[in-house]
Formats: structure tokens, sequence, C-alpha cells
């Protein structure tokens, strides 16, 4: 078994913080020892362990400037902390949850001197036909990390288009690993024959009403606007959009509200999402770039009916019958075409969700990827620091 030094997230919400929490879990379960380094402000003592018992094994933290759910601003002091506490922990390598902090350029110079290897998992959305201002904003983070990231061991992506993006931009193919998100499809589960207590009161509280469901991020980049635009447009009978999630356009969105948009904002309940994507009949993701969004293959294996735009690799994840793909450019019109049809054919929205669940249960679970963790862990912990 490994000891890891995990570099990520635990706060602000988003998706690189349930990729941590849920990976770092699996592997401690598997019986390997995680120290968790994240950005966050210590009870006493820049950078020494928290004794709170809910956050065993070892949790250190980092001072900060800022912090938001896109990126990091350290203090001047964190790269000092870091370093003491990777040689006070002597991990057999150290995996890098990429944070978008100045910092992470600097982790492979400082784990090439403790003689660490270097894994780092790169989470930016792209979308690799450049079709849009966001795309091309996100186009020039991949530019930036690239030199960096051609100086890990290996930098983890969640698909071959992330992979062939990064290869054109100077990182060695052979220090590339595609490892898809995975999610546990025994927590993420349609509804079962007996409803919880939460599930009961959600439907209860939906009662007679069919949910449409938002779960994500509200930023520029997510496109929630063209949904709502395209839901006006339609207003279809007996059915209701909820959009759960929170992020910079939390104002303007929630202004928007009306009897059959709600704005639920974010929810930390874990057994109230569950329940929510359980109770949702379809899932709706018109995002602009995205990398391989988790919320998206929580829906799928939860037999929730999925239609997303072909950004980063959701388009990969769905083809082939597993949900409803439409493109980037267009969202409202294409939406306005969608919503329609999936409000008169439940009998569609049935089979995309078993669908979507048979597609995350054949390539997308939590189980798949820690073995592959696993397996390249073995390799690095067996093999010379990259130059």
């Amino acid at each position: 078994m490994s000891h890891i030094a995990w570099l990520g997230k635990k706060s602000p919400f988003c998706g690189n913080v349930t990729y941590g929490l849920s990976t770092t879990e699996a592997l401690r379960r598997r019986g390997h020892s995680v120290s968790f380094i994240h950005f966050d402000t210590p009870p006493a003592g820049l950078g020494r362990p928290d004794t709170d018992e809910s956050e065993s094994p070892e949790v250190v933290t980092l001072p900060y400037l800022v912090k938001s759910q896109v990126y990091t601003i350290p203090s001047p002091g964190a790269q000092r902390e870091l370093r003491e506490s990777l040689e006070r922990l002597r991990p057999d390598l150290v995996h890098a949850s990429l944070t978008l902090s100045p910092l992470d350029f600097r982790l492979p110079d400082l784990c090439q001197q403790l003689g660490l290897p270097l894994v780092a998992t790169f989470h930016p959305a792209f979308d690799a036909a450049l079709r849009n201002l966001t795309a091309g904003t996100q186009q020039l983070t991949y530019q930036l990390y690239a030199p960096s990231l051609a100086r890990f061991d290996r930098v983890i992506v969640f698909s071959a288009l992330q992979a062939d993006l990064l290869e054109r931009l100077g990182v060695r193919r052979e220090r590339l690993a595609i490892i898809p998100n995975g999610v546990d499809t025994n927590l993420w589960t349609p509804a079962p024959d007996l409803d919880s207590p939460t599930l009961a009161e959600l439907r209860h509280q939906f009662e007679g009403r069919r949910v449409f469901l938002y779960m994500g991020r509200l930023s520029t980049e997510k496109n929630v606007e063209a949904l709502l635009r395209a839901w006006r447009l339609v207003r279809p009978e007996g059915c209701v959009l909820l959009i759960v999630g929170d992020g910079p356009l939390r104002g303007l969105i929630q202004s928007q509200t009306e009897n059959d948009v709600i704005f639920w904002g974010y929810e930390s309940s874990l057994a109230r999402r569950v329940a929510l994507l359980q109770l949702a009949e379809v899932f709706l993701l018109p995002s602009l770039v995205e990398g391989l969004s988790l919320a998206l293959l929580e829906a799928m294996a939860s037999g929730t009916a999925c239609v997303a735009t072909d950004a980063g690799a959701d388009g990969e994840v769905l083809q082939g019958g597993a949900g409803i793909v439409i493109s980037t450019q267009g969202v409202t019109t294409q939406l306005r075409t969608l919503l329609p049809v999936l409000r008169d054919q439940p009998v569609l929205t049935a089979e995309l969700g078993v669908r979507a669940r048979a597609r995350v249960q054949e390539r997308y679970t939590l189980e798949s990827n820690i073995d592959a963790l696993e397996k390249l862990y073995a390799e690095l912990t067996l093999q010379p620091i990259a130059a």
C-alpha cells in the first residue's frame, strides 16, 4: 500500500472538490494512506495538521490570499509550508489535483528536489473545436500550463480529446494517462422501490410536476442563460425547471425565477443531491466548455435522461444512445426543439435513463477509476523521477 500526499481542494464546492474527496476516500478504503494537503486557514499554526478526528488521516493546510471555485492565490509562505510538510510526511508520491494556482508551476522542481514522483490531474474545461470565446480562453489556460505539465511524471486527463490537445502543446504522450472520472454507482442509483424519507419529501414538494434539472456551477461557461431562454420559449406544461448550484451568476439567475423555474441554490446535503437526481426526469447541461462533468455522470448513474452539449468529453460520454448530445452553438434553438419532445415522450426519457446508467456502469465507475490510479502509482514508485 502507498502513502499518497494529495494536494487539492476541499472548498469552495466544485467538481475538483468532489473529485478529490471521493478519490481519496476510495483510496483509503483500499488501505492506502492519504495525507490531504489543501488551502485553508489552519486553526493554529500554518501548515500544521488538523486535529479534527473527522479529517483523519492527517490533513495539512496551506495559507492563501484568495480562493474561489476557479483559482487559488497562495500566500507568500505557502511553498515553504508545502515543502516542510512533504519533508515531514515522506510520502511515496505526490498527486496534485491542480487548483489553477501559481503553486502548480513550482511543483515539478519541488518534487524533483525531494525525490518524489509527481502526478497531476488536469481539470480545466475545454472545447477542442474552439467554437466560442469561452473555449478560446480555456485554450489559453492549456497553453500556459503545457510547459509545466511536460515536467510532471504523469498527467491524468479525462479523454483522448484532452490528451491530443496537450500533446499538440508539447506534453509527451507517454506522460499522459487517460483515466476518466468515475462515480460510485452504489451511491448514485435510480430511485429505490421504497423511497427514502428525503426523496419522499421531494416528491410531495413537487407533486404533479415533472422535474427538469440543472445541477452545477452558475457561471458564464455553463451557459445556463441559454437554457432559461429556451425554457421560457417553450413553457412545457406540467413541468418545472429546477436550478441547483451557486456561482457568479447566482444573483442574475435567482432574479429570473418564476412559477415553473425554481432556483434551489447550493445543496450541501449529499442525501438531498442524490434524491434530487432520482426525482428528476431529465438532466440538462448546456455548457460551452467542459472537462468531464461529474454532475453528468452522477445524473446518468441515477438513471436520469441526460441532455448535454458536446463540450469537452461530455459528448463522448453520451454518444451511441446513452443520452442526447447537442452542439455548443445555438443551444437555445436546439433546446427549444427538444424540450417539447422530452415532455411528450416519457417512454423515451425512461429508456434514455436506463441507457445512461448502463453506460456509467460500463465505463465510468469509481472502482475502475481507482484500479487505474493504483496501477499508475505502482508504475511510478518503481521508476526514476522524470527530468
